[in-house]
């Protein structure tokens, strides 16, 4: 194998593993930040941090990540069940699992 080839195999390999390593930070990021959010509105969560609730438009469980005003991301602002269900993870009174 010339010594180009190895270069460029090696070149690879790194890239690939800081892309990795990229990712796997960003992840552990947004777990955390979903976590926060979660303990900030006092809802359980799974094990990535995302809030357990139960959806009030379709009535299924649901793990949500929260926004920065502790909207479900699934959050719609036009339809009444949303709002409601906005309205009731801010008091505190969302029905979770």
């Amino acid at each position: 194998m010339a010594d180009d080839d190895r270069t460029s195999l090696f070149q690879q390999m790194i890239r690939t593993t800081l892309r990795s390593a990229g990712r796997q930070i960003e992840d552990a990021k947004q777990a955390y930040t979903d976590a926060k959010r979660s303990a900030l509105a006092d809802l359980p969560q799974n094990d990535d941090g995302k809030a357990r609730i139960v959806c009030r438009r379709y009535a299924e469980r649901r793990a949500v990540r929260l926004d920065d005003q502790a909207r479900p991301a699934c959050f719609d602002p036009d339809h009444p069940d949303c709002q409601g269900c906005a309205e009731d993870v801010k008091a505190g009174s969302v029905e979770t699992w």
